[in-house]
């Protein structure tokens, strides 16, 4: 609201006046800045039909700072002849009779409100020399409403219960609702930051020349997620307290025989080189359908179609999808998680290739320091743990696990003896935090946090 007693005073000379006023005269008769009769002139509109206001736009001329101090001293030149000394200097270097300063004159004009005198041409001369400028003034005009009154009173904008159960409503004036405003605006939604980094992940892998796999089938047979990686049929991580296994359908039935075969035969008596696990493989467990605990399943399916082609040719695929774990939920486990997997094959692969690769995919997430420890899976030989420093926390931090595919693998399938494959996996949500840094996840919490504590929930979970 403005200043009431500006807005009183103004409501006094809209009274005084039949046909109206404008903004810009009662500025200059009050002594006020133009903006703050604005101000007042909004006010009032506010409060309904008090006034009504049109706004007009007009022009005028004003001295520009280097024309008022013109206006003030004189021309350039006429300060150049008032300079000379009272000795005088010889004619030949000053040729003066008599100096009339034009410049001076005509600036005086406009400065005293009367540019009218002054042809357009010289206006538009003075405002070349950037003496003179021409102004576009808005102002209103002002004139009574049909709810004129000299005394403001303050419109209601809420009919509350009390109003109504008392009957003052009545005696109350309220402000007109605007039909026309729009409102406050809706929050939005935002991506989670998890859907961020995935895309970014995406993004990598598409920049290197891999093909992204199909992913869509969360039940998995045991004989894809297990047995045809080489892990055998008594591992632990077969167990029901690690796995969720379906009761409908509780079983698969269609494999490629001569494959699954061949598998069974690699894990109970051995081959390709291997002595295989010396056990007796059973077809029932590797039926069982559970829900899949790796995408290390949706890689096994793609390597054995790669083998079923006439010529093998290199390939690199990537996936990144939800896989499932039988865990107690806890402050840190949750029964899903996020894994990314890459999978290179080609003849000749080293661990050194493997090593490059990561070093590559991880650079280009941001994360340039890694270290890189020997361990052990049941489908990779050699297999190699990968650790990122982590800036935040000043120490080293799992983000993944890698190896080569066994032969016991992968020969099954069909592929050519030469052709080794390279593989990595790791979790979207642990390289996420690392990537954020402890200022952006402060950020996203937002409030302070113990970093260790977030870095070991159930988002952050790393299952390799």
């Amino acid at each position: 609201m403005a200043d009431t007693g500006l807005v009183e005073t103004l409501l006094r000379r809209v009274e005084k006046v039949d046909g109206g006023l404008d903004s810009q005269d009662v500025a200059t008769s009050l002594g006020v800045d133009h903006q703050a009769i604005v101000g007042a002139v909004k006010s009032l509109l506010a409060l309904g039909d008090v006034i009504s206001a049109d706004q007009r736009s007009s022009k005028h001329w004003e001295l520009t700072g280097e024309g008022c101090e013109i206006a003030e001293q004189g021309s350039h030149e006429a300060r150049v002849v008032s300079s000379i000394p009272e000795e005088g200097m010889p004619q030949s270097q000053l040729m003066v009779e008599h100096l009339e300063d034009l410049v001076r004159d005509k600036l005086l004009l406009v400065q005293k409100g009367q540019a009218s005198q002054l042809e357009e041409k010289e206006k538009n001369e003075l405002k070349k020399r950037k003496l003179l400028s021409e102004v576009t003034v808005k102002s209103y005009w002002i004139t009574k409403g049909s709810c004129f009154s000299t005394t403001i009173t303050k419109q209601e904008t809420e009919l509350t219960p009390e109003m109504i159960a008392s009957g003052s409503w009545k005696e109350k004036k309220f402000k007109p609702y605007n039909f026309e405003a729009l409102g406050v605006a809706p929050d939005c939604g935002h991506l989670h930051p998890l859907m961020k980094v995935r895309t970014q992940f995406r993004q990598i892998f598409l920049e290197m020349g891999f093909t992204e796999m199909p992913t869509n089938n969360f039940i998995e047979s045991s004989f894809w997620n297990f047995d045809s990686l080489f892990q055998p049929q008594q591992h632990p991580a077969r167990d029901q307290h690690d796995t969720f296994f379906l009761s409908d359908p509780a079983q698969a039935h269609e494999f490629p025989q001569d494959y699954l075969e061949r598998v069974r035969k690699v894990h109970s008596e051995g081959g390709f080189g291997s002595q295989g696990y010396k056990y007796d493989w059973k077809i029932e467990e590797a039926q069982k359908n559970i829900l899949r605990t790796h995408t290390t399943a949706v890689s096994a399916r793609m390597l054995y179609k790669l083998a079923q082609q006439e010529k093998f040719t290199p390939v690199k695929y990537f996936s990144i999808d939800r896989v499932f774990r039988n865990e107690t939920l806890d402050a840190t486990h949750l029964a899903e998680f996020h894994q990314i997997e890459g999978v290179v094959a080609d003849y000749g692969l080293t661990l050194g290739d493997l090593m490059g690769i990561l070093h590559q995919f991880f650079n280009k997430l941001g994360i340039t320091k890694l270290r890189f420890k020997p361990a052990y899976n049941p489908y990779t030989e050699p297999s190699m743990e990968v650790f990122s420093y982590h800036e935040g926390l000043k120490k080293w931090v799992e983000v993944g696990n890698s190896g080569m595919f066994r032969p016991e693998m992968l020969l099954p399938m069909g592929l050519p003896e030469g052709v080794t494959v390279i593989a990595w996996g790791l979790s979207l949500e642990r390289p996420t935090m690392i990537k954020y840094g402890i200022n952006n996840i402060r950020e996203l919490v937002g409030h302070k946090v113990n970093l260790q504590m977030v870095y070991d929930s159930p988002v952050c979970r790393l299952d390799s």
